[in-house]
């Protein structure tokens, strides 16, 4: 955990982490006078009748009290400084991994537990942060000061104190090595809340459709009630804690006034230094109360640090190659590629064909036969598991991964828009891009006439992931988006599927001039989209390459593609 923090401690953030301490040590040796000088204005100025230096002697206190208020609120403030810019400076570097990492180790770690680290654990890391410079100063100092002011004024009264302190040491220790794991659990059972709630959230529109609520509500109810159960054991496994912690002190003030009366008694002590006493005694219990509640809060930020840890150290399997080269063309030749997700079974086997520069291929095949599985291959989304992919002559994994991305361009089955405006949203293809850049890419994409019916034009609002918008208005503004990056190599993925079919056949004459010299890959489960088609491969449903060729070839020598035109198109047809 601390390592972690070392790591990111810099600039004015060190400079407030080795403040704070030493102006909370202000405060501390200012708190550990106030019992002494307590003990003066009894035995020295009470006890005398005087006055005078009952005055002076807590004019000092009021003094003492006010340069710990000094030390102890600039204290508050420097450590809030330094939890705050070390928690953000986290959760940047946290988001920056998340952005280096490839579909699969995102698929791994899952969305709603990479959200709930870079909030809640990051979160957990910065409250102790805060703690840590404050609470972990004060308490192990005001503990100790006491211990060594108690030893100075009765030698022999402090002989309670060490009865008392090794069996709260020894007690603390063994609960606390117990919470950590429950923490642990704890924080992975928020992941599983945020998953239902995001589900939840995000698929509303289904839940009331077929209304839902009822099973959703009690499928949310099952995942929190698994967090609080958690919870409660780890709440649990401190509850005895704090009590036994006052319940072990409360006895040992009551010995210290109980041989410190009797010590008075015969003279060897006096009143106000047992007063005294009982006072650091209860600095004493204070500061370990402190810690103990401190040490669970660790307790918890050591799981969510280990979670972070977890982010930090994966390693992208999307590499940079170490001999990077450059594509001589843009020919696609796969060549005896097979791909499986993890230690599943393979979704794709085998497949080896090539599509020369500036065709148009289409890929057909039942649902799942993992047709985009195929084309994320292409531009390293996925790594292929055996097998090679080349692009003009150069292996996809030789190609340094921003190069390669810039000229495959690929839209998403999932057309997926960001909260700002149009213009923003296409500019995601090419940051300068002008005005007139984006409504040719617009135009070429069918996307104009709609944009230009709304009040602002390309300056329109975007809902977070575009739902303010239809289905097909966010295809087309995702294929606009793509065109916009001029890619070499275009990827459909069944992108018209929400277009209507006059506007896809448009679409796709644009597509073609717009794109003339580029190659273009389009999967679709229309049998239309593909027809006109250079090449169309059909997969089955093993993810096997059984046909490829044109329209008019594969309708002669592919029954597959052909039932598929049949089912869609009708007998004649066929």
């Amino acid at each position: 955990m601390f390592k972690l923090v070392s790591r990111y401690l810099r600039g004015g953030a060190l400079a407030c982490t080795i403040l704070a301490p030493l102006l909370m040590l202000i405060e501390v040796t200012m708190d550990l006078q106030q019992p002494t000088l307590m003990s003066d204005i009894l035995d020295n100025g009470v006890a005398n009748g005087d006055l005078h230096y009952v005055l002076v002697t807590g004019i000092r206190m009021i003094i003492y009290a006010l340069i710990g208020l000094v030390g102890g609120g600039g204290c508050c403030i420097l450590s809030a400084y330094a939890a705050v810019r070390v928690g953000g400076d986290v959760r940047a570097k946290m988001f920056a991994k998340i952005q280096s990492l490839s579909f699969a180790e995102i698929d791994n770690l899952k969305t709603s537990s990479l959200i709930t680290r870079m909030t809640n654990d990051v979160m957990q890391v910065q409250n102790m942060i805060m703690m840590v410079l404050r609470g972990m100063v004060r308490s192990p100092l005001l503990c100790v000061g006491g211990v060594v002011m108690a030893l100075l004024l009765s030698p022999r009264l402090a002989l309670v104190l060490c009865a008392a302190l090794p069996l709260l040491v020894v007690f603390t220790v063994t609960v606390i090595t117990r919470t950590i794991p429950m923490f642990t659990k704890m924080q992975g059972q928020i992941d599983r809340v945020n998953t239902v709630m995001r589900e939840n959230l995000l698929g509303v529109r289904v839940v009331k459709a077929f209304t839902m609520e009822q099973p959703q509500f009690e499928r949310f109810g099952g995942v929190n009630n698994g967090l609080v159960d958690v919870s409660i054991r780890a709440q649990s496994a401190t509850f005895l804690l704090m009590p036994i912690v006052t319940l072990i002190m409360n006895l040992s003030v009551a010995a210290i006034l109980w041989f410190g009366g009797n010590m008075e008694i015969s003279g060897i002590l006096e009143a106000g230094k047992i007063m005294a006493f009982v006072n650091y005694m209860i600095q004493i219990t204070n500061s370990l109360v402190m810690m103990v509640n401190m040490i669970v809060n660790i307790s918890r930020a050591q799981a969510s640090t280990q979670r972070i840890e977890e982010v930090f150290n994966t390693k992208p399997s999307i590499a940079e190659p170490a001999a990077p080269k450059a594509p001589q063309g843009y020919d696609v030749e796969f060549s005896h590629v097979s791909f499986r997700y993890g230690t599943g079974e393979y979704v794709l086997r085998d497949l080896s064909f090539t599509l020369a520069q500036g065709r148009r291929a289409g890929i057909i095949g039942a649902t799942g036969c993992g047709k985009s599985t195929l084309v994320s291959l292409i531009p390293r989304l996925y790594d292929v598991t055996d097998g090679r992919i080349t692009i003009g002559g150069a292996d996809v994994r030789d190609i340094p991964v921003a190069l390669l991305r810039r000229e495959v361009g690929v839209v998403l089955q999932d057309s997926l828009l960001f909260s700002g405006d149009i213009a923003e949203n296409l500019r995601y293809g090419d940051s300068e891009a002008s005005e007139d850049a984006l409504r040719r890419a617009a135009a070429a994409a069918e996307a104009e006439e709609f944009i230009e019916k709304l009040p602002d034009g390309l300056g329109s609002r975007v809902e977070q992931r575009g739902k303010n918008f239809s289905g097909g208005q966010k295809q087309r503004l995702s294929i606009a988006r793509t065109l916009l990056q001029n890619p070499r190599i275009l990827i459909l993925d069944d992108a018209t599927s929400a277009v209507d079919l006059a506007t896809e056949a448009r679409m796709q004459s644009s597509i073609r001039a717009d794109m003339a010299g580029s190659t273009v890959i389009t999967i679709a489960q229309r049998i239309s989209t593909v027809m006109d088609c250079d090449v169309i491969l059909v997969l089955d449903q093993q993810g096997r390459l059984t046909a490829s060729g044109s329209h008019r070839e594969l309708m002669r020598t592919c029954e597959l593609y052909r039932s598929i035109v049949v089912s869609q198109l009708g007998e004649a047809a066929g």
